[in-house]
Parts: structure tokens; sequence; C-alpha cells
């Protein structure tokens, strides 16, 4: 039961994120969580399915290149719209996932936030939704740090609304199951466009699950993010815990999370994450990742300097604006 899942072992006084192990490997629902644990779940497999298509999308680029090159032959032409049109459905299945992604997220946050206990006892007894939560940041920096490091994607789907339009002021029909039709297609460009397009997607869901739910104080929901980012920290910088870690892959895990609802915190957090009043401990998070191999952090600490909003802000203090200095 719950009981022998978590062993509360200290109360941290002044910062009321109490020192708790998350167990991030064995989380099981409850019967109270079973149902919205079920519904994310599906989605979190497909997650999987997601990563892997990214992982080996290689893209059109000579296919496209020859084309530009030979704008007059019809068989180079057509090989590159051939090549490109199921890259472009898979980028479609991409975008699409995003907005079940949105809805999942609006599922666990409700379900994480609600008033009946403080954020510390809703991740005590909702481990596996706090899990599956952290699945959603871990893959969302994943899938961005593979997108922003694969130029094909853009040039794929520019050079196929470029062809789309040509097609069209031509007359020729594009067979329909390839259409992306233009509203689609302008969403999609809003999408890709975004150097981290899933996390402005969870960070707008978060921003309008806050606006949306004005009966629930914001604090419900920037002190889940704390909470969390405190627990991650103290996991990875506390060895007896860190060798509870049955897995390798768990250290990483947490890393991803703590950042991730870093990002978050300092989106829907009018002050951010940065500001000396900060729930955060930013310098302890900080130096956590700092303490790691670079090479396996790197994007990490990218995704602090590049992605997060308050960074820069007059209020973010020198000293951790020097800690985040690239080398």
């Amino acid at each position: 039961g719950m009981g022998n899942l978590i062993k509360v072992l200290t109360r941290d006084i002044d910062n009321n994120a109490g020192n708790f192990f998350l167990d991030f490997e064995n989380a099981q629902p409850t019967e109270a969580e079973r149902k919205i644990w079920e519904q994310v779940n599906q989605v979190l497999m497909e997650a999987l399915a997601i990563l892997d298509d990214l992982q080996s999308y290689k893209g059109a680029g000579e296919e496209i290149r020859q084309a530009i090159q030979n704008p007059n032959a019809d068989r180079v032409q057509e090989r590159a719209w051939g090549a490109v049109v199921p890259l472009v459905g898979k980028l479609k299945k991409f975008y699409e996932f995003s907005l079940k992604l949105e809805g999942s997220l609006h599922g666990l946050l409700k379900a994480l936030t609600s008033a009946h206990c403080s954020p510390t006892q809703h991740l005590e007894q909702e481990q596996a939704l706090a899990r599956q939560f952290a699945e959603i940041l871990h893959f969302t920096l994943r899938f961005d740090e593979l997108k922003m490091t694969n130029p094909a994607i853009q040039n794929d789907f520019s050079y196929y609304r470029r062809t789309l339009n040509r097609m069209r002021i031509n007359n020729v029909a594009a067979e329909e199951e390839n259409e992306v039709n233009n509203e689609l297609a302008n969403r999609m460009s809003l999408f890709y466009a975004n150097a981290t397009p899933m996390l402005k997607t969870l960070s707008d869901a978060t921003t309008k699950f806050v606006s949306d739910n004005t009966d629930l104080p914001i604090e419900n929901t920037t002190d889940c993010l704390c909470t969390m980012a405190s627990v991650c920290k103290v996991m990875l910088e506390t060895p007896e815990y860190r060798s509870r870690f049955a897995n390798e892959d768990t250290v990483s895990f947490c890393l991803r999370v703590m950042v991730g609802v870093i990002i978050l915190y300092d989106y829907v957090h009018p002050a951010g994450a940065f500001v000396k009043s900060s729930k955060i401990d930013m310098k302890g998070c900080i130096k956590v990742l700092k303490d790691q191999p670079q090479s396996s952090v790197e994007g990490l600490l990218n995704a602090l300097r590049y992605t997060t909003k308050h960074l820069n802000d007059e209020t973010t203090s020198k000293q951790i604006k020097n800690m985040l200095q690239a080398n």
C-alpha cells in the first residue's frame, strides 16, 4: 500500500516541499487514479512510437536538391514529391499528437492540483500520475532535442507547401489522402517554426489550464511544479536516494523532469523561476546539472538557457546568469 511505496523521510520546514522519494521506477496506479492513468497511458505508449519515428526521420534533402536543380525534369520532380509526401504524413502525425498530449496534461493537472490536499500530499498519494506527468515532460524535451537537431523537418515541409501551391496554381490535383489542407498546413507551420514545439504546446496548455480554472489558485499549479523540481533535485543530489535507482536511465529521466518543470514554472508563474523569491532553488538545480558528465546535460542546460521566459530579466541574479553561461 501507500506506506511502503513512499518513505516520507524528512520534512524541510522552510521549504514546504517535503523531501520524499518519488518512485519513478515502480509507481502503480491506485483505484482512484486508474481512470486518468489509463487514458494517459495510451498517449504515452504512442509517444514512444513518435520518438522512434522522429529518431529515424531522415528527410528528403537529396531529392529536393535534385528537384530544385532540374526544374524541368518531370521524373526528378515526381521523385521529390513522392519522397516528401509520406514524410509530411509523419509530420502531420507528430503535430496531431501534440494536441493529444495537451489533453493528457489537462487531465493530469486537474488531478494533481485539486484543492483537497497540498501539492506534496498530491505527489505522495498520486505517485503513478506524478510519474506520468514526468513522462510527458521527459518525452517533450526528448522530442524537441531531436527536432532541433534535424533541419530536414522544416526543409521538407516548406518544399511540400511550395510544391502544393504551384500545383494549385496549375490546377494539378494532388491525391486527396496526402492533402494537408491549407488551414492545417498553417497550424503545422507555426508548430514547426518553433525551436521547441512540444515545450511550447505544454507551456501554452499549462497557462491555459490556469486561466480556465479560475476557481483554482494559481499556486496549486505552481506549487505542484516546484515541489516536483525539489523532489527531483533532492533525489539526484542525495547519494542514499540515488543509490536506490535500479536503472541508470532514471538519473537522466529525473534530470529531464527537473528541467521540464522549471521551464513550465517559468512560463506559468507571473514572476518566473529565476527571481529571488522563487520557490524553486535554481542555484541548487543548476548545480545538480553541472555535476553530471557534460555531454549528458548540455541539451538540458541549453533548454534552460534558450527556452525559458525569464532568465534574461533584470530580476535574475548575476550569479544564476553566470552559472548558465555557455562555456
